[in-house]
């Protein structure tokens, strides 16, 4: 069992002799694989965007709508689900968010109609995904870790989340094939009571009261969460990382809900969007651990203005591009490395900008961010789909909110050699 924190202010490479290596990778890997689970069987929802609405007469854009506001009360939910944790420990919200889950994917299978379908798909799922997603997931693990491992180490809860989604989707998609929507469902619902097993390591739980008069002191001396969020929120590098990761929620979730319908309607086979969906993510597999040996030794900064600037200049190349199977792979390659490695960097400037002991919160709270693009790409681009017939004007719109999120970063307060003071 990793050592209680205490660890909530991270230990010293030093402090972890020889013999305490084998549960940091037991804590490692468990992590890693909750952030796959949990990843693969969100993203896989855009799978059942046709079949659903072809076999109930719903619009592309009512199911869009209902993951739409999933996304949107993940957000909102994300900051509560995050002070819960630096409260009681990441490891119990994530095996309630994993209990959440299986309720909310077994509703989606049983929904008779749109609103109930709403209901499950949106608000019940917007509630798991925050308590056992990756933010809950990735401080717990940056808290238990040394500093010289934590920007490593959220690199690979990021690969994990990411090769959740390539080997989850096209199971998924199999799964669709062969049991039918329906089926499929209930059976991702059993799978995610998994996370269950994989939480019990990350035991971030904060360490009971000081009883001695100088831990009494040390721990009054220590900021409150309130002290925290207002800092936070008179600061221009939390608002700059805020509305960064609007537009990295707004392109992961316009691509994930989207991307097989856009396939679609180029007149390609079915495959080819499932099939793109599954390349993203096995892509972003190697984005993620580059991005998080990169955030080890470059300005986390210049960081993320290079990859928002390299998601702009790639959707426009393949705007232009004609639709092709080869055309549409390659890009969702390309896309892929560049799809979550924003994630690195942007916990390690929270966790450098507004201290340790509230990084679940405050991450959260960026999140938050995240999720209200999230809700934008996903309801957008079923919204214009449906009024135009035509995903060209969301292309449009992500090809700018890119070029934004690259400029928007420029102001952010980072240190010159972030290796030289791991945070």
């Amino acid at each position: 069992m990793p050592p209680e924190p205490n660890a909530a202010q991270g230990a010293s490479p030093g402090a972890l002799p020889g013999r305490r290596l084998s549960p940091m990778m037991i804590l490692v890997l468990c992590g890693v694989g909750a952030a796959a689970l949990a990843m693969g069987l969100r993203q896989s929802f855009g799978l059942f965007l046709a079949p659903m609405t072809a076999a109930n007469g719903w619009t592309a854009s009512g199911f869009a709508f209902a993951i739409a506001l999933q996304v949107l009360v993940n957000g909102i939910s994300q900051p509560l689900c995050g002070q819960l944790a630096d409260r009681i420990g990441g490891r119990n919200v994530i095996i309630g968010g994993a209990v959440l889950y299986m309720l909310g994917i077994l509703g989606m299978a049983l929904s008779d109609g749109l609103p109930l379908f709403t209901f499950f798909a949106g608000l019940v799922m917007g509630v798991a995904v925050s308590a056992a997603g990756m933010p809950v997931i990735m401080a717990s693990m940056t808290r238990l870790l040394p500093e010289s491992q934590r920007g490593r180490a959220t690199g690979l809860g990021t690969a994990g989340s990411s090769f959740g989604q390539f080997l989850v989707v096209p199971l998924a998609g199999f799964g669709i094939a062969g049991f039918g929507w329906q089926g499929a469902l209930l059976v991702m619902a059993g799978a995610a009571l998994l996370m269950v097993p994989l939480a019990l390591p990350l035991n971030d739980r904060p360490a009971p009261p000081p009883t001695t008069a100088a831990g009494r002191a040390a721990a009054a001396a220590e900021e409150t969460a309130g002290q925290t969020l207002r800092r936070a929120f008179r600061s221009t590098s939390f608002w700059c990382l805020f509305f960064g990761f609007f537009v990295c929620g707004l392109h992961v979730s316009f691509l994930a809900v989207h991307l097989p319908g856009f396939v679609a309607s180029c007149h390609l086979p079915s495959y080819v969007g499932a099939g793109a969906i599954s390349l993203i993510g096995l892509f972003n597999v190697a984005g993620s651990l580059i991005s998080g040996e990169l955030t080890q030794k470059w300005r986390r900064r210049e960081l993320l203005v290079a990859i928002y600037a390299s998601r702009a200049v790639l959707m426009t190349i393949f705007f232009l591009a004609p639709k092709t199977t080869g055309t549409v792979l390659a890009f969702s390659a390309v896309m892929g490395v560049l799809w979550l490695s924003t994630v690195p960097p942007t916990v390690a400037l929270c966790a450098r900008n507004f201290g340790m002991r509230w990084l679940a919160t405050v991450f959260g709270l960026v999140f938050l961010g995240h999720q209200i693009g999230g809700f934008t790409g996903a309801w957008l681009g079923g919204l214009i789909f449906d009024r135009t017939g035509s995903y060209d004007l969301m292309w449009i719109i992500s090809i700018l909110a890119g070029v934004f999120a690259a400029l928007v970063h420029l102001p952010i307060r980072d240190a010159a050699r972030p290796a030289a003071v791991p945070a």
